[in-house]
C-alpha cells in the first residue's frame, strides 16, 4: 500500500502529459503559413533555399524552430510571407499568390498596426476601422471558400508607448485598440483562435520596461518575439486535436 501514492502519481502524470501534448492542432505534413507586415517579415530573404534566412528573424522563426525540433516525425513545413509596411488592403492584393496558391493547412495572420499608423499620420491611403473590418472579414471568407479545410489563426495587433508611439500615445492606442477589437470580433465570428498579443506585452511590462520588449513601440526585440512565439503556442495548444 505504501507504493500506491507513487503509482497514482505516475498514472496521473501520464494522463496529464497526454492531455497537455504540445501542438495537438498540427497534423503530419502540415504547411504552416505566417502572414502579415514587418513584424512577421522579420527581414526574411525572398529568394534562396536557406531555411534560416527565408523564415526571417522573428516569432515565426522561433515557432518553426520549436515545433520542428519537437516533432520531426510530423514533417512540418513552415512558410513566411510577411511583407514590411503591409496593411490589410495590401494583404488582400497579394493574397492569391502569397497565401491561397501555397495551399497551406494553417494560416496565421497578424495585420493592423500599419492600418492604425496610416490614420495616426493622416496618410491619404488611410482606411477607417470599419473598412479594415470589412476588408479583413472578406479576406477570411474568401480564404475559407478557397481552402475549406484550412485552419486560421488571428493575431492581435499591438503597440507599447515607446519612441514616436509614446509621443502620440493617445491616438496610437485608440486606433490600435479599435483594430484589436475587430480582430477579436472576427475570430469569434469565424470560430478561429485568437492570440492576445497586446495583453502579453502589457503583462510583460510589469517585469521590465516597455523598451525591453518593443524597441520602437511597434517592432519587438528578441525578447519580445520570444513572448510572441510562446503566446502563439499557448493559444493553439488550447485547441482540440486536428482531425487526422
Amino acid at each position: 500500500m505504501k507504493f500506491l501514492p507513487v503509482i497514482v502519481a505516475l498514472a496521473f502524470s501520464s494522463v496529464s502529459a497526454r492531455a497537455a501534448e504540445p501542438a495537438p492542432f498540427l497534423r503530419t505534413h502540415d504547411r504552416i503559413l505566417f502572414q502579415g507586415d514587418s513584424i512577421t517579415d522579420g527581414g526574411r530573404q525572398r529568394v534562396g533555399n536557406d531555411p534560416n534566412h527565408v523564415m526571417g528573424q522573428d516569432y515565426a522563426y522561433l515557432i518553426a524552430a520549436r515545433l520542428g525540433a519537437q516533432f520531426p516525425e510530423r514533417q512540418l513545413t513552415f512558410l513566411n510571407r510577411g511583407v514590411s509596411g503591409n496593411t490589410v488592403t495590401d494583404l488582400t492584393a497579394r493574397w492569391q499568390r502569397d497565401a491561397l496558391d501555397l495551399k497551406p493547412d494553417v494560416i496565421s495572420i497578424l495585420v493592423g498596426v500599419n492600418d492604425a499608423a496610416d490614420v495616426v499620420d493622416n496618410r491619404t491611403k488611410a482606411v477607417t476601422a470599419g473598412q479594415y473590418e470589412q476588408t479583413y472579414d472578406q479576406l477570411i471568407q474568401d480564404t475559407l471558400a478557397a481552402l475549406p479545410n484550412v485552419r486560421l489563426v488571428l493575431c492581435e495587433p499591438f503597440v507599447l508607448p515607446v519612441g514616436r508611439v509614446k509621443a502620440g500615445w493617445e491616438k496610437w492606442s485608440a486606433e490600435v485598440t479599435l483594430r484589436r477589437q475587430i480582430v477579436k470580433k472576427l475570430a469569434a465570428k469565424h470560430h478561429v483562435p485568437l492570440v492576445p498579443f497586446q495583453k502579453v506585452f502589457d503583462d510583460a511590462c510589469r517585469r521590465a520596461p516597455a523598451e525591453y520588449w518593443i524597441w520602437d513601440g511597434v517592432h519587438p526585440t528578441c525578447a519580445g518575439h520570444q513572448l510572441m512565439a510562446d503566446a502563439w503556442l499557448r493559444a493553439l495548444n488550447a485547441l482540440p486535436p486536428a482531425d487526422k
